[in-house]
């Protein structure tokens, strides 16, 4: 409770909030953001804003969900962040956060998402005590809808208490049917086709049980890629046996940006780090793979590939 008085301490003292995420923001990230600035707006009577960067300077209060650090955050926002002198409150669910940049952290590592989380915390404030009836509608429907996500629907990352807070807030009133729709039954057709292409013309498995997929530019023009719309598709190639982890690239401007899932037993968070710049969780992280840095062309980076996951299996 320690940690709650200190939170709560801090917003009894704050009056300009600004919260942040990580660069690339995921379901958890959005909707961990969401929650919290519904409950400091509608429940403190804060001015939160979900973070624009100049902000940052005029804030008496920083909270970072999701980021386990700032340099997760885009460069701008990095640097106003680490010369903000307001105080930062950390609430996070990845590897080794930077403890020493915040001044008070909330990290756990044993949950299925920062939304999870942040939602344990929520209930713990005094002006809540565990009373759903006090949060915001909208950030219990936040909070549901990035755990959803993050557990990939709770095919993953799943413990008990993500199972209890599904049942408390449905109970609550939440509509998770309606989630469920909203998230999964509204994509645009380009979605499924580009899907079909990625696995009928493009996925390759490796020797070493290494399913990838690249989208590189060209095949983004085809089928008029939008962000966000390759969300999971980095999990499907797991439904095949053989395969022990699953790599997807995405083309960007002088970089890949690269997912990695991997079955248990099998660390995606050493590979990330390891060959791409990277990290997360033990079976889902991220990283970056750069041209000319790393590899001399977007073309090289299945040899890439290749290369690394030999090396990695020892293969």
């Amino acid at each position: 409770m320690d940690k709650i008085n200190q939170l709560d301490s801090l917003l009894c003292g704050a009056g300009r909030v600004s919260v942040t995420v990580h660069t690339h923001p995921d379901g958890d990230a959005i909707g961990s953001g969401l929650a919290l600035t519904g409950y400091l707006k509608e429940c403190r009577g804060l001015d939160a804003v979900l973070i624009v960067t100049e902000r940052i300077k005029t804030s008496d209060l920083l909270s970072c969900l999701d980021c386990a650090s700032f340099s997760r955050t885009c460069p701008e926002m990095e640097a106003e962040l680490k010369s903000s002198k307001a105080p930062k409150v950390l609430v996070d669910h990845h590897l080794d956060p930077d403890i020493e940049a915040f001044d008070l952290v909330f990290s756990q590592t044993v949950v299925s998402s920062t939304c999870e989380l942040l939602y344990r915390i929520l209930k713990s404030l005094p002006d809540v005590g565990g009373d759903l009836a006090k949060i915001p509608m909208r950030s219990l429907e936040a909070l549901l809808t990035g755990m959803t996500t993050d557990t990939n629907n709770f095919s993953n990352s799943v413990f008990p208490g993500t199972l209890e807070m599904a049942s408390e807030l449905i109970a609550a009133g939440v509509d998770r049917d309606r989630i469920l729709s909203d998230l999964y039954n509204q994509y645009r057709e380009n979605r499924l086709r580009l899907m079909g292409f990625l696995l009928q013309e493009n996925m390759e498995i490796t020797p070493s049980g290494v399913a990838m997929m690249i989208l590189d530019k060209e095949t983004q023009d085809r089928f008029d890629f939008r962000q966000g719309e390759t969300e999971g598709f980095v999990n499907i190639p797991l439904a095949v046996s053989k395969v022990k982890m699953s790599v997807f690239l995405t083309e960007e401007e002088g970089k890949f940006r690269v997912s990695v899932r991997s079955k248990r037993g099998v660390s995606a968070n050493q590979f990330a780090s390891k060959y791409f710049h990277g990290g997360g969780h033990e079976m889902a992280s991220g990283g970056k793979l750069f041209f000319p840095q790393d590899i001399p062309s977007p073309s090289d980076a299945k040899a890439y590939i290749l290369n690394v996951t030999k090396d990695y299996f020892g293969i």
